[in-house]
This record gives C-alpha cells, structure tokens and sequence, in this order.
C-alpha cells in the first residue's frame, strides 16, 4: 500500500492538545484531505510516527485510526505527489528568501544564530521532501555560499598545483579520530587517489609528507572556524554535494560548537574512539573509519 491515512478526532475542550497534534502534522510533512484525514507516503518512519502519533491522541480522550491505503478515487497517485511536491516547494522558497537576505550581509554581520536557524529548517525539510522538490537543489547551493568565508591570505599561499598532490605521502598524528579519517578518506577519494598515509608527531621526521591535522602552521588543517575536511574540501575546490553534506556532519562531531545541527557524525565518533580502545593498530583505524565515511558517502541521497 503505498499511502498511509490517519483519521483521528478530538474532544472539543483541550485546545492546546490540538495544536499540539497540529505542530506535529506540520513536522511530519502531512498532506492534508479537504474530505478529512491526513497523508503521508507509506514508509517504515513515517508509520511508525503516524502509529505514535494515534496513539498520543487516544490518550487525550480522542479517536484515531491509521490505515494503509492504495488510492484515492478523487486523487490519482501522480496529483498527490504533485501536492508534496508543492507543499514543499512553498517551504524551500520561504527559506530560499531568508537565506538570500542572509548571503546580503557582509560575513562579519550575519548573525549565527540566523545561520543556525536556517541549516537547521532545511535539514527539517529535506527529510520530509520525499518526492526530490527541485528546489531543494536551489536552496542546497544558496546554503553552499553561505559556508563559503573568505580565504585568508596564509590559504592562499598553500594552494599549489593539483599535481603537486599526486602519489605523494600524506602525515598525520596517531590514534586517527573522525576528522582525521574523514579526511584521509576525502585525499584518497578526490585528491591522490594513491595517496599512502604514515603516522607521527613531528613533520621534520617525514619531511617529504604533506601533513594534514597536524598542530602547526603548514599543511592542511583547522583554519578558522573549519575542521580539517572542511579546509581540504574548499582548498581543493571539491564540489561534490555529498561531500559538503559530510563537511558538516564531520564540522559537529569534531568541533561540537552545533553549527550545522548535524548529529550523524556522533555515532561514527564513538565507534572510532571503541576501536581505538581495542589497540587496533593506527593504520587499521584509518582504513576503518575510511570505509565508514564511504559507507556514509553511499547513504547520502
């Protein structure tokens, strides 16, 4: 059954669990019936929220049913997917208008906050578009500006040529952690793809490797408010989607300042810190954690 229905009623006193219910509708991307009811593609989160979502109406005194449905007499499956898609167009372009009078700001002058409260609402949309808005693209490349600073001066002097880069040794310290592993990963994938990594404190002891995330002024590493992978991702002008998507989830986990309100990059954090307790040996940690950001670099739609 491709839809899910949810019918429900309330008592007419408790108006505050109506909007409560309400809020959590609009959250879940519902399409609201003008017959009655509320619908939603029928996936395994999307039922198990309708199902959670009954159930709390029930126990305000309410009814409530869900129900897997086929189709709809008056609305051919192809007009529903229109109306998603509509639904969350409106969402993207109300956000699209922020963000544009955000990128009018002078970077010094853009409240964090604001940029906070706009990744946040776009991460909230994109995980009910569910039938790919085109214009989640749109706001996808206004959001991509907004994370673009302005490159110092000491940036620019490191930006050599690409085949400087090519079958080279790369350095890095020891106990490799996310955001050393993302970015072996991101050098191997987009940068040298035969690249070899070695492990150490002091860059004089390897002095023909490029060191990245290592503490000091050369090579690749934080620069500014950016993690390793992100100063690598802009220095090597990669533009691939996915890898900015990932820029962000490896930002929070490294830097937990929440700029992004990405959280999927804790997870694979605490996995990493795991083996690391097991005394896997450094360059088995780094080949780990690299399959695991393919493996997220796989997930991403």
């Amino acid at each position: 059954m491709p839809w899910l229905l949810l019918v429900f009623s309330l008592p007419a006193k408790g108006a505050s669990r109506r909007v409560e219910i309400w809020r959590k509708l609009r959250r879940y991307g519902v399409l609201a019936l003008r017959s009655a009811g509320y619908v939603l593609p029928n996936t395994a989160l999307n039922q198990e929220r309708m199902e959670w979502l009954a159930t709390a109406i029930r126990t305000y005194k309410g009814q409530a049913s869900v129900a897997q449905v086929l189709g709809f007499d008056d609305l051919p499956a192809e007009r529903l997917k229109l109306l998603f898609v509509e639904a969350r167009a409106h969402d993207y372009q109300k956000l699209s208008h922020e963000t544009k009078k955000l990128l009018a700001l002078p970077i010094s002058r853009r409240p964090a906050a604001g940029l906070n409260r706009i990744r946040r609402r776009f991460l909230e949309i994109q995980e009910i578009d569910f039938f790919e808005s085109p214009w989640r693209g749109k706001v996808e490349a206004l959001l991509a500006r907004l994370d673009e600073p302005e490159v110092p001066a000491s940036g620019r002097n490191t930006k050599r040529k690409a085949g400087e880069y090519n079958n080279r040794v790369w350095l890095t310290r020891p106990r490799p952690g996310i955001d050393r592993v993302s970015s072996a990963w991101l050098i191997r994938r987009f940068i040298d793809p035969k690249a070899r990594f070695v492990f150490g404190t002091e860059p004089n002891a390897h002095p023909d490797a490029i060191p990245f995330d290592m503490f000091c002024v050369e090579g690749f590493g934080h620069r500014g408010d950016d993690c390793t992978f992100e100063t690598l991702s802009k220095q090597f002008t990669i533009k691939d989607i996915k890898v900015r998507r990932i820029a962000q989830i490896i930002h929070d986990a490294d830097l937990d300042d929440g700029k992004f309100g990405r959280s999927e990059g804790l997870g694979l954090d605490k996995v990493l810190s795991g083996w690391a307790k097991q005394d896997v040996p450094d360059s088995e940690l780094l080949q780990r954690g690299m399959e695991l950001i393919e493996g997220l670099y796989q997930s991403l739609a």
